[in-house]
């Protein structure tokens, strides 16, 4: 009763204040009384009031975390064009490679977004082996409270079109998490849909993740990587051919290029591993005989992406022409009413096999009907970039670029075809010309970070590139590990492509062992699957000492059979079971000591 009779008698509180002050004080000790005194008293002479709390901001209900599964860097660019796409509607989330993404993190997730391309034969990617084979198992355990919205990258030629998207969609489902909408699955020409998927997701995100703690730090984020570079593939830099040099002999079978592009004040960076984006136009020829066959006028006016230009600039610079596709056959054989194209539909093989021999104006000319422009467009799919993987490392070439170039061509019933990016850079861009490019980071195919560790290159034909880039790279870094090239083509004396350079790098002992396999200079084929088993001891040596290996070229046929062929060697001379050299296969695909740039 003293403090209440003492305040009321200094009378500076009124009654409802000096009730409020009674209670609190009851519930004091001496020590307590004495701090609160100490305080009220500093905060008197320094003239200050006791601030009122702000009400609580409203929290999210949840927040969003954007996972990505890549091989080449596609699926990451969609996953951050999603991060982007959050950031602009206020929605805070956080952005990580599945590698880096503990599984049972997911428990604890409200919304997860997750952008997967497919690797191979529907397998999943390099970085996602091992989050995918957890998923598959269920050790994330049960994810009632989850939403999530899965985006699949692939190619719709291939038989496990969008496999690892599809897989992800499956094991989240099964494990009771909610799709926050249905499940994208996108060609090759992927940003379009991709965008107007994450338009509709953030919508639907928007009031349940709200912008209030868009600006706070989140615990544990990824740091911000580096500035991007002003140049990427929507901003491509043009820049200049100053070398195109056929590095296949005269009697060889195949054209195989050198190219050097000058990346001189374009500010673009690269690291061995990564490959370059080439944007090209269509030959004039081939548009014109395509226009011919289905009867349309170059002059007619069309739109492509709400800008008018005629037809014909269109398809030279928009349209995808000289691969064929599953969607055009699908589209065409509507349109013509072909029975041959809709029997192809139903065997994935055949049609596959159809669209890798086919242009778009062969799939035409077997049955030409006439369209409009609107039907022409559609049927078709907009222009992609190629990806080269650079043959070159900065260290040694500076501000430029190296590629190494098979130029495809091939005879349909009389008449000379040609691929659209390397007839372009062969045969249509003259040096000094420009060519507009960007750099495609792929982080799936690294040398070491150790210099001591030793490395094995397996590269026929044109997939000796990313290893004339790593010796580059190895030479200008006095990298101690060991070097050992697996190198394949038809004939020694036309087609051992930078022979000289390798030569050199043997003689200097960058190089310490080339194993050479010329499939058609003696009565039996010999491919670099097959040195590779030759040599299976000492590869397993190399293995067991640590060794990274890597594998670049032709996904279909020789990336399987070297597959194949390390399982082999592993259990031979490593005395495992069939069963235990895949494991040990898969576990130097985890720790990223096998790693492949296929195509």
């Amino acid at each position: 009763m003293l403090l209440k009779e003492l305040a009321a008698a200094a009378s500076p509180l009124n009654e409802q204040q000096v009730h409020k002050l009674t209670q609190v004080a009851a519930e004091l000790n001496a020590t307590q009384l004495a701090w609160v005194s100490g305080y009220l008293y500093g905060i008197s002479q320094h003239g200050q009031a006791i601030a009122a709390q702000p009400a609580a901001a409203a929290q999210p209900a949840g927040k969003l975390t954007i996972l990505y599964a890549s091989q080449t860097g596609n699926a990451k660019g969609v996953a951050s064009a999603l991060k982007a796409q959050a950031d602009a509607s206020g929605v805070a989330a956080e952005l990580f490679n599945v590698a880096d993404y503990k599984i049972k993190q997911l428990k604890k997730e409200t919304h997860v977004l997750i952008v997967a391309s497919t690797n191979g034969e529907g397998e999943a990617p390099d970085d996602a082996i091992e989050f995918h084979k957890q998923l598959k198992a269920g050790k994330a355990g049960k994810l009632d409270g989850l939403s999530y919205g899965v985006i699949g990258l692939g190619d719709s030629s291939y038989e496990f079109f969008c496999q690892t998207g599809k897989d992800f969609d499956e094991y989240l489902s099964k494990a009771g998490a909610k799709p926050l909408l249905a499940r994208l699955d996108c060609d090759v020409d992927y940003e379009g849909p991709a965008t107007d998927w994450g338009n509709s997701a953030f919508e639907l995100l928007k009031d349940a993740l709200s912008a209030e703690a868009a600006n706070q730090v989140i615990p544990g984020a990824p740091a911000t990587q580096g500035v991007a570079s002003l140049y990427s593939k929507k901003n491509p830099y043009a820049a200049e051919l100053s070398t195109n040099q056929k590095i296949t002999g005269r009697d060889s079978d195949r054209d195989v290029r050198h190219i050097e592009i000058s990346l001189e004040e374009s500010g673009l960076t690269y690291q061995p591993g990564d490959a370059l984006g080439v944007w090209f136009t269509n030959d004039e020829a081939q548009v014109d005989a395509l226009l011919r066959l289905v009867e349309l006028s170059g002059d007619t006016e069309v739109k492509v992406d709400d800008k008018s230009l005629s037809l014909r600039e269109a398809l030279i610079n928009h349209y995808e022409l000289t691969q064929g596709y599953a969607s055009f056959v699908q589209a065409y054989a509507e349109l013509s009413g072909s029975d041959a194209l809709k029997a192809l539909l139903d065997d994935k093989t055949a049609l596959r096999e159809y669209c890798a021999n086919h242009q778009i104006r062969d799939i035409v000319s077997a049955q030409p009907v006439a369209l409009t422009a609107e039907q022409l467009q559609g049927a078709l799919r907009r222009l992609t970039p190629r990806l080269y993987s650079i043959a070159s490392s900065q260290a040694e070439v500076d501000e430029e670029v190296h590629l190494t170039v098979g130029v495809v061509r091939f005879d349909h019933d009389g008449e000379d075809r040609a691929g659209g990016a390397s007839s372009y850079l062969a045969d249509r861009l003259e040096e000094g010309g420009r060519v507009r490019v960007f750099v495609e980071h792929n982080d799936n195919f690294r040398l070491p970070a150790d210099d001591n560790t030793p490395v094995i290159m397996v590269g026929p034909g044109t997939g000796i590139a990313p290893f004339r880039a790593f010796m580059q790279e190895r030479d200008a870094r006095d990298a101690e590990g060991k070097n050992w090239l697996f190198f394949g083509n038809p004939h020694f004396t036309q087609d051992f492509l930078y022979q000289i350079e390798w030569q050199r790098y043997v003689k200097s002992g960058l190089l310490d062992r080339i194993s050479l396999a010329f499939s058609r200079d003696q009565a039996d084929k010999v491919y670099v699957q097959h040195k590779l088993k030759e040599e299976g001891a000492e590869v397993y040596a190399w293995l067991e000492q640590g060794a990274h290996f890597y594998v670049c070229g032709d996904a279909n046929r020789m990336a399987k059979d070297v597959h194949e062929a390390l399982i082999e060697l592993v259990a031979q001379h490593g005395g495992k079971s069939r069963e235990q050299a895949e494991e040990y296969v898969d576990a130097l695909r985890s720790a990223k000591r096998y790693q492949r740039d296929v195509y």
